[in-house]
């Protein structure tokens, strides 16, 4: 007999933990500043580091010669832009292969498992496919421009969650207005889906408080997923004017707990037609560097808003929508695309265009 505790839990989670996709690794800062980056990701011990080319890898946290664990909290390093074992010695390129020992020419067999990488805005990705597909969509290439953009700022909250609830935020207007106090929220043509590709776009208003004054803000936004692990977020606010650039990206780490990291820069703006509670005095450069950090503020306010209901929510596969729930069930349909026991005999996930 199932426990009604045991059935709450299985239903936390639309089905697999870990779907297909582009999921988050490490800041390229990170991989440089640290060298060395040990993680659990995707129910697995990983290890990443960048090469003296800063070429990315991305790899199995375990040797092939004798399973001794990779990272550094063990003895692992990297010299030289090879990853070196602190059992015997062993030393990997960023291809995986062995390609020296202290004692005896590299085995040619001794080769790390990896996973294939994007560098996408100084952020590192890697594929995950529970069946071992390749990847079979692509993340955007790179938008940034360093000129004219701030470095990007990062945050990160630790769920007992699933990406696909945190994913499904991109269609849920109501909850924007119930739980974040947006007001004239309203959907800007259809949700569309092309693939692995789903876009969002909606606008709103809102009134926050900003360094001792309370500004009105009217906000378009428009929201490209590309899977469960990668959400990008374009944001045009009009009335100061500015625009700004968010990513979601949701990483489960062991079927039990995710991260969601926030990351989000500002584009620089030669002037402003509000004062901005004096914002609008200060050098450009600082000036985005400061809404920056203002908007992030508030992305994470969102975000603390909504992590005790993502941690204590139920999947309801058949969920009692109205007439104002956004495009709910569109959004679960693209979701499950993702997941191998959806996918057909051919080993390739079902194509999905649509626009509601």
């Amino acid at each position: 007999m199932v426990s009604a505790a045991s059935t709450a839990q299985d239903d936390r989670r639309p089905t697999s933990p870990f779907p297909d996709g582009w999921y988050f690794v490490a800041s390229r800062h990170a991989l440089c500043e640290q060298t060395l980056i040990e993680r659990k990701w995707l129910g697995q011990e990983i290890v990443a580091w960048c090469d003296d080319a800063g070429s990315v890898c991305v790899a199995d946290a375990y040797c092939p010669h004798l399973g001794s664990h990779l990272g550094p909290e063990t003895g692992g390093k990297v010299r030289n832009g090879r990853l070196v074992c602190p059992f015997h010695g062993f030393e990997y390129d960023a291809t995986g292969q062995c390609v020296a020992t202290p004692n005896a020419p590299a085995p040619r067999n001794a080769k790390l498992k990896l996973f294939e990488t994007q560098v996408i805005n100084g952020l590192v990705f890697a594929w995950w496919s529970s069946v071992g597909q390749p990847p079979y969509f692509r993340l955007p290439l790179d938008r940034r421009d360093e000129d004219g953009w701030t470095a990007v700022g990062l945050r990160t909250f630790r769920l007992t969650s699933h990406p696909e609830h945190t994913a499904e935020n991109s269609v849920d207007l109501a909850h924007f207005s119930y739980i974040h106090g947006y007001f004239d929220v309203h959907q800007h043509g259809s949700v569309t889906v092309d693939g692995a590709h789903l876009r969002s776009a909606f606008g709103f208003k809102r009134a926050r408080p900003v360094l001792g004054g309370r500004l009105l803000f009217d906000v378009s936004v428009v929201t490209d997923v590309y899977g469960m692990g990668y959400s990008a977020v374009d944001i045009t606010e009009h009335t100061i004017p500015f625009k700004s650039r968010f990513w979601v990206l949701a990483t489960p780490l062991d079927g039990t707990y995710m991260d969601l990291l926030l990351a989000n820069q500002t584009q620089e703006t030669d002037r402003v037609r509000r004062a901005i509670v004096g914002l609008g005095f200060l050098p450009k450069r600082i000036r985005a560097k400061l809404m920056n950090y203002i908007l992030l503020e508030g992305q994470v306010k969102d975000v603390e808003q909504d992590v005790p209901i993502w941690n204590r929510r139920v999947f309801r596969p058949r969920p009692v929508l109205n007439s104002k729930d956004g495009k709910i069930m569109l959004f679960r349909r693209y979701c499950s695309q993702f997941y191998p026991e959806n996918q057909n005999t051919g080993g390739q996930p079902r194509r999905m265009l649509a626009s509601l």
